[in-house]
C-alpha cells in the first residue's frame, strides 16, 4: 500500500456511507439506492460505481479478481486492479474460484459462484425505465406504483418489429417478484446466473449515483411473454477452438489462414483453467 493514502483509497466516513447504502440495497432487492458518489482517479463511465463498492468492502485478507468483458487483461481491468492493489496491498488472482470479491464489466464468470463470494458489477445506466421515461421523479413514481407497463410495451414493440425481443444485453429482470432491474450490460446468456445465485451480487453506477443488489438465493426472472419466452444466445454446434468448451458464452472469430469462423471462450480465465485441467489429466494418464 502506498504511503500517505487511506487503506482502500477512501476515508472511513466515505466507506461507511457507501456501506450503509449497500446494506439498504441488500435489504430491498432490486431497489436503486442513491448514494454520494465520490470523485475517483478514473473517469466516470469507466467503472467508478463498481470500484467504489469494491473499495468500501475489501479487507486486507481478501483476494480480488477484476474482469472486463471476460478478460482479466483489458485496460479497464488492469487499471482497476492496480488502483485497488496500490491502496490495499491485497492479493490479486485470475482464478474465479480463488477470489473473494469479483468486480466485472459486462460479464458474469462461467464458474458457479459460492456463498463466500461477492460479485460487483459495473453499471452505466441503472434505470431500466430510462428509455421510456427521461424524468427521474417519474421513474421513481413508476417503481413505487409497480408500474412497469412501459417496459413490457418496449418488449412488445420489439416483437412486433423483429418477431422476437431484440435486447442483446441488459435485458430487464424482475427481482423478488417486485422491482424491475437493469442487470447491467451483461449478455442475455448471463441473466439466468443471477437467479438464486449463492453469491451476493452488488451493482454500482458511479455517474448515476445509484447502488442496488441481488441478495443470495433471490428470485431473478427475465421479463418475457408466455408465448415469446426469454431465450439466451445460442451456440449450438459450436465449441471453443482452444479448450473445446461448450455451453459457455463464446466469441466469434475469423481464422484468416483458413478463412473460417471459429469460436473461443469469452471468459479467458475459464478457458485457461479448462486447458490446465486437460493437461493435468493427460499427464496423469501418461504415468498411470
Amino acid at each position: 500500500m502506498k504511503a500517505n493514502t487511506h487503506f482502500a483509497f477512501f476515508d472511513e466516513g466515505s466507506k461507511k456511507e457507501i456501506r450503509r447504502a449497500t446494506l439498504k440495497a441488500v435489504a430491498i432487492p432490486g431497489y436503486q439506492v442513491p448514494f454520494a458518489s465520490r470523485e475517483m482517479p478514473i473517469a466516470r463511465g469507466w467503472g467508478t460505481g463498481g470500484l467504489q463498492l469494491t473499495l468500501s468492502l475489501i479487507g486486507q485478507t481478501d483476494v480480488l479478481k477484476v474482469i472486463d468483458q471476460g478478460s482479466d487483461e483489458s485496460v479497464n481491468a488492469v487499471s482497476i486492479k492496480k488502483l485497488v492493489q496500490d491502496t490495499t496491498g491485497v492479493q490479486l488472482t485470475e482464478c474465479t474460484e480463488e477470489a473473494d470479491i469479483i468486480q466485472s464489466r459486462h460479464r458474469i464468470p462461467e464458474c458457479s459462484l459460492t456463498k463466500e463470494q461477492i460479485l460487483v458489477l459495473q453499471v452505466p445506466i441503472p434505470e431500466p425505465l430510462r428509455a421510456i421515461e427521461e424524468r427521474e421523479y417519474m421513474t421513481k413514481r413508476m417503481h413505487a406504483e409497480d408500474d412497469y407497463s412501459g417496459a413490457w410495451l418496449m418488449l412488445f414493440e420489439q416483437i412486433m418489429k423483429f418477431g422476437k425481443t431484440a435486447t442483446t444485453a441488459d435485458h430487464p429482470v424482475s427481482v423478488h417478484d417486485r422491482y424491475v432491474m437493469a442487470p447491467s450490460p451483461i449478455p442475455r446468456f448471463d441473466n439466468p446466473k443471477m437467479d438464486h445465485s449463492e453469491a451476493l451480487i452488488l451493482l454500482g453506477a458511479g455517474r448515476e449515483k445509484k447502488i442496488y443488489a441481488v441478495p443470495p438465493y433471490t428470485s431473478v426472472k427475465s421479463l418475457a411473454f408466455e408465448d415469446y419466452p426469454f431465450t439466451v444466445e445460442s451456440f449450438e454446434g459450436a465449441h471453443c477452438h482452444l479448450c473445446g468448451a461448450v455451453d459457455v458464452f463464446l466469441d466469434e472469430l475469423i481464422d484468416h489462414e483458413k478463412g473460417a469462423t471459429i469460436y473461443q471462450c469469452n471468459d479467458s480465465a475459464y478457458c485457461i483453467e479448462q486447458l490446465n485441467k486437460q493437461e493435468k489429466v493427460e499427464v496423469e494418464s501418461t504415468y498411470a
